[in-house]
């Protein structure tokens, strides 16, 4: 019970936790069911479709946060990850705005792959660490015509943000992108 004065009168008046409660339960259903709904279906599906469309991109999963965007794809074998990555960025422009892009590519499990970057690792981590970018394609060219019998091919791009380097070993890719502004503390995110 609250006691309200009113020009010299107190009035008595009883609250109804229920009422009061059902209340800010629907309200704040409505409140966060609206700001999902419009994070999914205003947000999320037309960047999905944007980014699915794509050719070379098979498969599409998107993840908006308030600073990033967290995109994951699977791309054809022998697609640039480099115009990929534009492509989005370009495309998804109105989405994205101001939030981060983070891309992430998955790709079946290739030991084989994963020795031979582990390998040239230390050589394009000395060419990132001491921005002499042009070292990383004569790199991987030359641990590749060295290891002629492994088959793998190895590429590298590389724009204002990223160095995106490409493995591929028959129907196997790895696909890795180096940021170029140095991480503060780890290793690089999306390798």
């Amino acid at each position: 019970m609250i006691n309200f004065l009113r020009r010299g009168e107190v009035i008595d008046m009883k609250i109804r936790f229920l009422p009061v409660l059902l209340s800010l339960v629907i309200t704040t259903a409505l409140l966060f069911g609206g700001y999902f709904a419009y994070q999914s279906y205003a947000m999320e599906s037309p960047l999905q479709k944007t980014v699915s469309q794509i050719e070379g991109v098979e498969h599409v999963s998107t993840h908006l946060t308030s600073t990033a965007v967290d995109i994951q794809i699977k791309l054809d074998a022998g697609k640039s990850l480099r115009e990929v990555y534009q492509q989005i960025l370009n495309e998804g422009r109105q989405v994205i705005g101001s939030r981060e892009l983070q891309l992430k590519v998955k790709e079946e499990p290739s030991a084989k792959l994963d020795e031979w970057w582990s390998l040239a690792l230390f050589e394009v981590a000395q060419a990132m660490d001491t921005k002499q970018y042009a070292q990383i394609p004569a790199t991987l060219q030359a641990r590749a015509a060295a290891d002629q019998s492994s088959g793998i091919r190895a590429s590298s791009e590389m724009d204002d943000k990223f160095v995106y380097i490409t493995l591929t070993d028959g129907q196997a890719n790895k696909y890795v992108m180096l940021p170029r502004t140095p991480v503060k503390m780890g290793v690089w995110p999306n390798e």
